[in-house]
């Protein structure tokens, strides 16, 4: 553990806030202040720090307390002016940027926020000769600095312009292409950034945020293992970096190299121990790994660092087995109604309290804060029910029986078996199924994998007027199968030697004619769950990522009547091809559906799918806490415990269900 120092922890803080994480540099900030409220040179860090996550109000206190104590403090003035400015008061900002340009003559980022405030009041003329001079100081560094400034305002075009110029000038401007970088990470123009990003390190070897940027790059592309290796360069060049070594455990848990992330998260807080992204995401991967006590260490360490990150909280209720105490649940609704709480903090603080009160059976106080948490993050996600409904109808439209046909007759598609496909709706038993493939011997669980997706989308092609799904008409056979062994190449990484495998990304299922196409001998899973009990049990979770459509109650209920009405398609189209299990009878009778199911599966019974709770293997889904223990009958009929808030889903869902009791499924 390193010595918690004045100086070590000032220097921990700079080089946080130099690769970019400005959230864990405040958090040492504060920390340190918590003990020294008098501290200048923490005070003026974190004034900087809030500068630059535009919370001007607060920096503005904490740089006039630092002019106060320490009038003569490097840079005080010239960041209270910017500050002021910021505030939209350049008349205030005069004096403070006047002191900045007695202290030093010679500043040229000075004198052009000076001439810049000028300006803004009407002093054109002085304004121009303080530019001016500006310019004559440090044109490059005057450059960068409104560059930067531009980039911050997200104006991002005017930036590019000056970045460019200032990169023509001196090709070898690093920061200007490190900012040039960004932009183009911004706008994902991805390519263009790795290329940016890759001259930079090439020129600054030791250029550590670039690398950051550079791994970041990659990973957006799927070139995960490019981007593992760029940081194991970076922590071989700069073992003590506690942010590389927190990027490259996240690379490694989304590879599925879980151990190794835990390994990393460790590394990470070791060297600094108030890095609470990293506590956050050790407690995932323990999690994942069935180490729930060490999981819960973790998150509650994160906790003491930021309480009021209702992230963390939420990873704890998303144990599922995890039960808040009543103290931590009153603390939860004192936190949720803090008006400077985050809209990300309080969507996580509301699902959290939904949980912890649905534990305690207060069913409708429950139902209360998980409505506000789907209502809070629905008005910040885009989603369009039209758009899903055409997108569905066009799938019909394209793998029709016809394409089929061809496909068959031609034997288009990569013909290994090796993938199992478990397909539906988020919270409908997916995670038990893949449970139960993978205590098999001769199938690797992976979880839900994104592979698919992309693939998908190498179908579009601009230059031969391709677009997804249609293109996939215009493909020869040799570019479908093409298709098929990109996926196998894809998620080869994920596997472990075992001749088949599981991919449970449930969203596949509107790709089921795609996975027929370029991979004919792969087996397809529908998990189904009660209709209701799948609804209410996503509307009761909120995702990571994706699944916009959980969010609202009459969304959820359209979405599900678009997916039957897909699954049945499919199932005209290609019959035979998609088990159906129904998760109700799963729980009702396990070995005959394990049987089922491999049969299916064309694998031969193991008692180990039996006794799938006693499988020792990474699950990392919201669900992998329960997959651990036997199977019970406690999660059917669950949405009658809210059945009095659920009227107009249940209307929704009225053709799936039986008129007279809606526990029973029809279709």
């Amino acid at each position: 553990m390193v010595e918690k120092t004045p100086r070590n922890t000032f220097e921990r803080a700079i080089s946080l806030l130099k690769n970019g994480d400005h959230d864990e540099a405040e958090t040492l900030c504060r920390s340190w202040l918590s003990e020294n409220a008098r501290d200048v040179n923490f005070l003026s860090l974190l004034g900087s720090i809030l500068l630059r996550k535009n919370d001007f109000e607060g920096a503005e206190q904490l740089l006039r307390t630092v002019a106060e104590i320490a009038p003569g403090y490097p840079n005080v003035h010239e960041d209270l002016g910017t500050v002021l400015l910021n505030l939209g008061r350049p008349e205030d900002a005069l004096i403070p940027l006047q002191k900045a340009i007695e202290q030093n003559h010679k500043s040229a980022s000075g004198f052009s926020k000076l001439g810049g405030a000028l300006k803004s009041l009407g002093r054109d003329e002085a304004g121009d000769a303080a530019l001016k001079y500006a310019a004559d100081l440090s044109p490059a560094q005057a450059d960068l600095e409104k560059a930067t400034m531009l980039f911050a305002e997200g104006k991002f075009r005017e930036a590019e312009v000056i970045a460019k110029k200032l990169i023509d000038i001196n090709p070898r401007d690093v920061n200007a292409g490190l900012l040039l970088g960004r932009i183009a990470i911004d706008a994902r123009a991805y390519d263009d950034a790795e290329t940016l990003l890759r001259k930079v390190v090439e020129m600054a070897p030791r250029f550590v945020a670039a690398w950051h940027d550079l791994a970041a790059v990659l990973k957006e592309q799927g070139k995960e293992e490019e981007a593992i290796k760029a940081l194991e360069k970076v922590i071989k060049m700069e073992p003590t970096n506690a942010g590389s070594h927190y990027y490259y455990a996240g690379l490694l848990a989304m590879v599925g190299r879980t151990e190794e992330s835990a390994e990393s998260y460790k590394n990470s807080v070791e060297i600094d121990p108030n890095l609470v992204g990293a506590y956050l995401g050790l407690g995932h991967v323990l999690k994942t790994l069935g180490d729930q006590d060490g999981g819960i260490k973790a998150y509650r360490a994160g906790i003491a660092l930021r309480p009021n990150l209702g992230e963390i909280y939420f990873s704890l209720s998303n144990l599922k087995t995890f039960r808040f105490s009543d103290d931590e649940i009153e603390d939860m609704v004192k936190r949720i109604n803090q008006e400077s709480l985050s809209p990300e903090s309080v969507v996580h603080f509301a699902f959290s309290l939904g949980k912890a009160f649905e534990d305690n059976k207060d069913y409708d106080r429950a139902f209360q804060y998980y409505s506000q948490g789907n209502q809070e993050h629905r008005n910040s996600i885009a989603y369009d029910p039209v758009r899903t409904e055409v997108a569905h109808s066009k799938m019909k439209e394209v793998f029709s029986e016809e394409f089929f046909n061809r496909i068959k007759k031609t034997q288009a598609g990569v013909q290994d078996p090796d993938p199992i496909f478990i397909v539906g709706l988020p919270r409908s038993g997916s995670t038990l199924l893949e449970q139960i493939l993978a205590s098999h011997s001769l199938v690797d669980g992976t979880s839900e994998l994104a592979d698919l997706g992309i693939v998908s989308q190498m179908i579009s092609d601009k230059d031969k007027g391709r677009a997804f799904p249609s293109g996939i008409l215009q493909m020869s056979d040799e570019e479908i199968t093409y298709l098929g062994q990109q996926y196998l190449d894809r998620t080869q990484q994920q596997r472990r030697g075992a001749p088949f495998f599981t991919d449970k990304m449930p969203n596949n299922f509107a790709h089921v004619g795609l996975i027929q196409a370029i991979l004919p001998n792969a087996k397809i899973i529908d998990a189904r769950r009660h209709p209701l009990d799948s609804c209410v049990g996503s509307f009761k979770q909120h995702f990571a990522k994706g699944q916009t459509f959980t969010y609202d109650m009459f969304e959820l209920g359209e979405f599900y009547l678009q997916y039957d009405q897909l699954m049945t398609h499919w199932n005209q189209v290609l019959p035979g091809k998609v088990l159906r299990v129904q998760y109700e009878d799963v729980v009702q009778d396990l070995e005959t559906q394990v049987r089922r199911i491999l049969d299916y599966c064309e694998l031969p019974f193991e008692e180990a799918c039996v006794n799938f709770h006693e499988t020792e293997r990474a699950v990392r889904t919201a669900s992998s806490e329960q997959v651990r223990q036997p199977i019970y009958n406690k999660s059917i009929n669950t949405w009658k415990r809210f059945e009095a808030h659920i009227g107009p889903l249940i209307e929704i869902l009225e053709p799936l269900l039986d008129k007279s009791d809606p526990t029973i499924i029809v279709r």
